[in-house]
């Protein structure tokens, strides 16, 4: 009797807590429901799914018909439904404690809303660390997937791989299924003769009768990646590939759980902290990511790099932390109020704050390659969003001084914290004095969120002035890895990397910045300069729902000309619902350059916001306004994300003293 191929076949579906609706809905008609259609009308197709806990709720609420497809699916038993952290966090980033609520909070929803407890659970990112296995095993998860390139960089060989392994962690055992490379970049990319072939081929050639091909990768190539939508559905790509699946001599289609229940284990293994292969590259520093990418090259170019490219690696997930600030920063916050929230007695918790919580773990607006969404300030906010909602939460049960410091982010450097119930400043005590958070809480909202530019490691691969270019594939379509486009023209000056932080009253006199350093006491908010002729003193301090900063200026200063940058993070950014008002009169939105004179108040409206900022000098000031861009990646193209609203203050001093206020106000609805 011929020997067979089991392919469990399996797809994950996600989107980032915060995303667009439109983007939703998009995704849905372009992919999730004319897979799910396609697929259900082949109910002996059998495969694997993961949709993110956020979007299966959005889903759910919004497209109850095709949820109900994928109900009657897993009920006559076609679909295996696969767990995860509910929110879609890396495990490996968040505490234990949180990765077993994340875990059991998913598996609980998947059992009561489509009638099956997930043995099997996605790890987010692949991303793989050996201290994620006690949480996975006392929820009750079996196996996990993750990347043959895990395996191989543990020694193992392709031709092993072919069915499940077995690790422990602490006394906990889970098995590991390891996903085919060479399955992830032919689905559903080459034609379906030459996908089919490859199949049956593994059939052919394997020295065991229980040979397994194990595919599970994002949905979103299945019509969300460019071309896919017309090669998958139009051109019938998915319905050919079922076809001869269920036609073929040599494949059967199975669940992970079938397998898995009927096959042994192929041994013991241990796997190093890994995540999948392009990661390894786009978590490192820019000149270490253009090193790592030449050795691959040079590699490729010699021949040898198939063979031996598991021993070639570069960095792991958790280095973004490391390389990104603003990343490092969201973080830390996140773990800090994990802590304060684990603090409190059962009867002071409640569903919302872990629900915040739980939002602010949310992978996307952590890292950043091809995907993540580091760069995009609307995933950004959705943590800041929870983050800023659940510290109010706590503050009610659990208050906190009106001043305090510490170290946040672990950089050697402190913060100082000023809050007031209303307002939060975090002031980094670096010669800046700079505020790098300014939370709103009735707003729910961080004015500080923004992203410095700063040099990229595929930036060298961008040449000024092309609007497009793309390449495809000779007989199928090209991955979104393999293709260079451009969503907008990018010039040299795009990519000029920032030399200061962008944060909030950033000083400069006659264009030199000022160093401060923090008076006697540190736990204050009060600096002096230390590389001016005359000191110049700088006070911040909250009052209500304003922020105020204070300058004091030493005898002598005339004819100098002293000015300070805020970056807001306006949420509308270059779109048509932010504006500045001034006079009553609209001279132009966040998007545009606005230079005006004189100036003494203006404000800032802000649609998306639900609120306004009213900015006041004490003293007329020379004002200009633009948008701060940043140039990056995405699987669309290189392009132009706004990040934030530059606001530049000047004036040469003629008064002893200047007082810059930010009144922050959410609308007054009628």
């Amino acid at each position: 009797m011929s020997k067979r191929v089991s392919l469990l076949f399996g797809v994950h579906a996600h989107q980032p807590v915060g995303n667009f609706p439109h983007v939703l809905t998009d995704a849905h008609l372009r992919c999730y429901q004319p897979f799910l259609q396609v697929l259900y009308r082949y109910p002996d197709f059998r495969f694997a799914v993961h949709f993110s806990g956020w979007l299966l709720d959005y889903l759910m609420q919004h497209f109850p018909e095709d949820m109900a497809l994928l109900h009657e699916m897993v009920m006559r038993k076609q679909v295996e439904l696969f767990g995860a952290g509910d929110t879609e966090p890396v495990l490996a980033a968040i505490p234990n404690r949180d990765r077993i609520g994340q875990i059991e909070t998913f598996s609980s929803k998947l059992a009561a809303r489509l009638g099956q407890r997930p043995q099997g659970a996605w790890l987010t990112e692949r991303v793989w660390e050996s201290t994620v296995v006690p949480a996975l095993a006392d929820c009750g998860i079996r196996y996990v997937i993750v990347d043959d390139y895990h395996f191989l960089c543990a020694g193992k060989t392709y031709a092993e791989l072919n069915g499940y392994f077995t690790t422990e962690e602490d006394t906990r055992k889970l098995d590991l299924f390891p996903i085919s490379e060479s399955l992830r970049y032919k689905i559903p990319f080459y034609p379906v003769e030459e996908t089919i072939a490859y199949l049956e081929s593994l059939a052919d050639h394997s020295l065991n009768n229980s040979v397994a091909a194990i595919y599970f990768d994002d949905i979103e190539k299945f019509g969300i990646w460019p071309e896919t939508y017309q090669w998958v559905y139009e051109k019938g790509w998915l319905e050919r590939f079922i076809q001869s699946v269920l036609g073929s001599t040599k494949i059967c289609t199975q669940h992970y759980n079938e397998y898995h229940a009927c096959e042994k284990t192929r041994g013991v293994i241990y796997l190093p902290t890994v995540s999948y292969i392009e990661m390894n590259e786009w978590t490192l520093p820019a000149q270490s990511a253009n090193s790592y990418a030449d050795l691959v090259r040079q590699a490729k170019t010699d021949g040898w790099y198939e063979p031996k490219k598991a021993f070639l690696r570069g960095g792991i997930w958790k280095n973004f932390f490391s390389c990104y600030p603003e990343s490092n920063w969201m973080h830390k916050r996140m773990l800090g109020l994990s802590a304060r929230l684990n603090s409190l007695s059962e009867k002071q918790r409640t569903e919302l704050m872990q629900q915040k919580l739980y939002e602010s773990q949310a992978n996307d607006a952590y890292w950043h390659g091809l995907f993540g969404g580091l760069y995009l300030p609307h995933l950004r906010r959705a943590v800041y969003n929870g983050l800023v909602e659940l510290e109010a939460l706590l503050d009610a049960c659990m208050p906190r001084p009106a001043l305090f410091t510490e170290d946040t982010d672990l950089d050697g450097v402190t913060e100082t914290y000023l809050q007031n119930g209303i307002l939060q400043a975090v002031v980094k005590l670096d010669s800046f004095a700079s505020i790098c958070e300014l939370d709103a809480y009735r707003l729910k909202h961080n004015f500080g969120d923004t992203l410095r530019s700063q040099v990229e490691y595929y930036h060298q691969k961008i040449q000024p002035g092309e609007h497009s270019s793309s390449n495809h594939a000779v007989n199928g379509i090209a991955s979104a890895h393999d293709r260079i486009s451009y969503k907008h023209e990018i010039t040299a000056v795009d990519m000029v990397a920032d030399d200061h932080p962008r944060s909030l009253f950033v000083d400069c006199l006659d264009d030199m910045y000022i160093a401060y350093q923090s008076a006697s006491v540190p736990e204050h908010s009060r600096f002096e300069s230390e590389n001016t002729e005359h000191p110049i003193h700088k006070h911040i301090m909250l009052n209500n729902n304003q922020l105020q900063v204070t300058y004091h200026f030493g005898a002598k200063m005339a004819q100098v000309m002293f000015s300070t940058e805020i970056n807001l993070a306006m949420p509308s950014c270059d779109g048509a619902g932010g504006r500045y008002i001034y006079q009553g009169e609209i001279p132009g939105g966040f998007g545009q350059l606005v230079d005006l004179a004189d100036l003494t108040e203006i404000t800032l409206e802000d649609d998306t916001l639900d609120g306004n900022v009213v900015l006041k000098a004490s003293s007329p000031v020379t004002f200009v306004a633009h948008p701060h861009f940043s140039v990056s990646q995405s699987e669309s193209g290189f392009e132009k994300i706004m990040q934030a609203v530059i606001l530049l203050l000047k004036w040469p001093i003629t008064t002893p003293e200047l007082v810059i206020t930010l009144e922050i106000n959410p609308r007054i609805h009628q």
